[in-house]
């Protein structure tokens, strides 16, 4: 009997619904799979190891007790350095202060020695002057040029900065521009004085001690007058040998003693004048007195 051909039998099959988040595969694999199971394996695998690791503040106290013993290690050595250190630097300052006070005697004793030479100077001048002339013209003449020390009456010249003495807006004390600030005394203001005296009739002069000659300069460096290069501080004081009562009246007289008077009301430069019967001025520093010798002409034959 001939049948008909067998078809193989077809199955049938479901099929699954797809799911809705089948898109985001790394999401789903991270949210069905927790992370502590990675944790709990790394924990197992590092027990297995043997490590078992120390308590996080155990090992803080560790590391906090390490650090605290190399810092007193520091400083210990620090310590130690510093005291070997000490007597070397003490010894050098005991070595500088010496040297400092050697230097200061060897100033010391040039400078007496200075003095001396000047006093030897003064004493050979006087000489000279007596071995050229007679005794009255050689002492006029060791007056007049300063070689020799003087005293005698005259009259003592005080000119002082005043009480609230400072400085200006320009930072010059009364400037070339004009008086435009303080009571600060200027160099110009004693060249005046003194020129004032010298016309007044004095016949010796000095200022703080400075014995003034017709080579003697009044300057100024920054805030310090100075005399022959010597500087003088406030008040300063100026001597002159003369007649007393005359000097003092024809000085009030000049147009020098009114100058003061101006400075004393504008800017309270202090001034003071009084007559004095023996007055001592030294002799001046390093002069060297000449005189001229008449000129023979000879006959020609």
């Amino acid at each position: 009997m001939c049948g008909m051909p067998q078809q193989p039998p077809v199955r049938s099959t479901t099929t699954r619904p797809a799911r809705p988040d089948a898109s985001m595969s790394l999401l789903t694999n991270v949210m069905d799979h927790s992370l502590d199971d990675g944790y709990a394996e790394a924990a197992a695998r590092k027990k297995a190891e043997g490590d078992g690791g120390l308590p996080k503040t155990l090992r803080a106290k560790l590391g906090l007790a390490t650090g605290l013993v190399l810092a007193a290690l520091v400083v210990t050595v620090g310590a130690a350095q510093a005291r070997v250190a000490a007597p070397a630097l003490a010894k050098e300052r005991e070595e500088l202060i010496d040297r400092i006070e050697e230097e200061t005697s060897a100033a010391d004793e040039l400078e007496e020695s200075i003095e001396e030479l000047r006093g030897d100077v003064s004493a050979r001048q006087r000489e000279a002057l007596e071995k050229n002339g007679d005794s009255d013209r050689s002492d006029l003449v060791g007056v007049l040029s300063g070689a020799v020390a003087v005293h005698g009456p005259g009259v003592k010249l005080v000119v002082d900065d005043a009480k609230d003495a400072g400085t200006g807006g320009d930072g010059q004390p009364r400037g070339t521009s004009g008086f435009a600030d303080t009571g600060r005394v200027r160099d110009r203001d004693m060249q005046r004085v003194v020129n004032g005296l010298w016309e007044s009739g004095a016949e010796a002069i000095s200022i703080n001690g400075q014995r003034l000659t017709a080579l003697s300069a009044i300057r100024a460096a920054g805030d310090a007058i100075l005399v022959d290069n010597r500087p003088l501080v406030p008040p300063y004081t100026a001597r002159a040998v003369g007649d007393g009562g005359r000097l003092r009246s024809r000085f009030q007289d000049s147009a020098d003693w009114f100058y003061l008077q101006a400075l004393h009301e504008n800017y309270g430069i202090r001034t003071a004048i009084s007559v004095a019967d023996d007055l001592r001025l030294p002799a001046a520093s390093s002069v060297t007195v000449r005189t001229a010798q008449p000129i023979t002409e000879k006959g020609t034959s």
